[in-house]
C-alpha cells in the first residue's frame, strides 16, 4: 500500500509543478467620476514583472521597478506605453489625459491617470480602449469597472475585444 500511495504521489508531482507554474496574465482598471474635481479619475493595477516585460520588449528598457535600482526615467516610459495602448472617448471624442503617477502594492504597479475638465451632464457615452499588455500575452485580460453618476459596469477586454462602453 504504501508503495501505491508513493508511486502516485510521483506521478502527480509533475502536475502539480504544472499547476504552481501556471501565471494568470490581467490588469485591474477602476474608472470614477469626481463632481469636485470635475474629472475622470482613473487607477490601472498590473503586475509589476509584466509591465518590465513590455517595456523591455517594446522599448528595450529595463525598468527595475519597485527596486533601489529604479530608473528615474521610468514613470516617462510607463506613460509612453499606456498612451499607446489605453484610450478614452467621450461622445466619439478623443480625451487627452494625464499620467499623474504610480505606486506600489506588493508586486502591482498602480497608475493614477486623470482625464480634467469633464462636464458629465451634458454626455451621453464612454468609451475605454484597454490592449494594456495584450501585445506581449495573448492571454491577457484587462477588466474594467465603470463607477460613474450612480452607474456601474464592468467588462473583461481581451486581445480580440478591447473596447468597453459606459452609456450615461
Amino acid at each position: 500500500m504504501k508503495i501505491l500511495k508513493k508511486g502516485l504521489f510521483l506521478l502527480a508531482l509533475p502536475l502539480f509543478a504544472f499547476v504552481m507554474a501556471h501565471k494568470f496574465y490581467i490588469s485591474v482598471t477602476n474608472i470614477g467620476y469626481s463632481e469636485k474635481e470635475d474629472a475622470l479619475q482613473i487607477t490601472c493595477r498590473i503586475f509589476i514583472d509584466d509591465l518590465e516585460s513590455v517595456l523591455e520588449e517594446r522599448y528595450d528598457f529595463k525598468a527595475y521597478l519597485a527596486t533601489d535600482k529604479e530608473s528615474e526615467t521610468a514613470n516617462g516610459f510607463i506613460e509612453r506605453y499606456l498612451k499607446t495602448k489605453f484610450a478614452i472617448q467621450i461622445d466619439d471624442s478623443d480625451m487627452a489625459y494625464d499620467f499623474l503617477g504610480k505606486k506600489y502594492d506588493n508586486d502591482v504597479v498602480i497608475c493614477y491617470i486623470e482625464v480634467p475638465k469633464i462636464d458629465l451632464k451634458n454626455k451621453n457615452s464612454i468609451r475605454i480602449r484597454n490592449e494594456v499588455l495584450t501585445d506581449l500575452f495573448d492571454e491577457q485580460q484587462n477588466i474594467v469597472h465603470f463607477r460613474i453618476n450612480g452607474k456601474k459596469k464592468s467588462f473583461v477586454l481581451t486581445k480580440s475585444d478591447t473596447n468597453g462602453m459606459l452609456n450615461l
